[in-house]
């Protein structure tokens, strides 16, 4: 056996190994983010938002960010400059939210995990997940109705 050909066995070796455990990682990530089952109650989640303002992302990507005020009350962006006031309530367990422009309910169950906070569209995880990217006592930067025009 040369040694040009050590490299070539090892890599042979473990390749299946290697996939073995990337598939496992890929598989258990969700369940990682999500470690806690258990949705937070409305009272869970107002004490872990209020007065903050989170950047969410699917997975590494930046979706959007919201602002959690007094008495339920939120903004969000879709980080375009342009915010939507709206509010929030709890319903069958979920979080609902109503805005300004949009009065369809939008319901989510939020789970705390090790890594803030994990949100599924109508807690079906087969739509769109949410995960807390950022989170800061800072408002958001909103802009003006049709500022720059």
């Amino acid at each position: 056996m040369t040694t040009a050909s050590i490299p070539a066995s090892i890599f042979r070796r473990c390749l299946p190994l290697a996939l073995l455990v990337s598939v496992y990682l890929l598989l258990s990530v969700p369940a990682l983010m999500a470690q806690s089952q258990t949705p937070m109650s409305a009272e869970a989640f107002d004490a872990y938002t209020r007065g903050q303002t989170f950047t969410y992302g699917t997975g590494s990507e930046p979706y959007g960010a919201e602002e959690y005020l007094d008495n339920r009350r939120v903004r969000w962006s879709f980080l375009d400059g342009r915010c939507q006031d709206g509010e929030w309530y709890e319903d069958n367990g979920m979080i609902c939210f109503v805005y300004e422009d949009n009065p369809e309910p939008q319901c989510w169950t939020f789970y705390q995990s090790s890594r803030g906070i994990v949100a599924r569209f109508e807690d079906d995880p087969t739509l769109t997940t949410l995960y807390e990217i950022t989170k800061t006592p800072e408002p958001m930067m909103c802009l003006g109705p049709e500022v720059g025009t």
